[in-house]
């Protein structure tokens, strides 16, 4: 992973709003969660959870399937494993 990529999806996931969404996708495991489950947990707006769902996705942390009329939300472990290795990859490495 880049920096320029592991630092787009942190600054995404700064937002307590989208991390709180994130933290239930992980949660949900791999089936992920229907939009309106993550709405209802948070209590906010349709449209402002559609924004935060939207920047999730533009970085690659959340995919979304449509199933007939339930749009589902799944987090993208890989990427989330690819960015705590980004983070941890070098650590200790200047110890000696």
């Amino acid at each position: 992973m880049k920096i320029e990529q592991a630092a787009t999806q942190l600054a995404e996931l700064g937002h307590v709003t989208r991390l709180e969404i994130y933290r239930i996708l992980v949660r949900a495991g791999h089936n992920g969660l229907a939009v309106s489950a993550i709405q209802q947990q948070l209590d906010i707006p349709g449209s402002t959870l559609s924004h935060h769902i939207a920047r999730l996705v533009k970085v690659g942390l959340v995919s979304q399937t449509r199933e007939g009329r339930v749009l589902r939300c799944q987090a993208q472990y890989q990427q989330l494993e690819g960015l705590i290795a980004f983070l941890s990859e070098e650590c200790c490495a200047d110890s000696c």
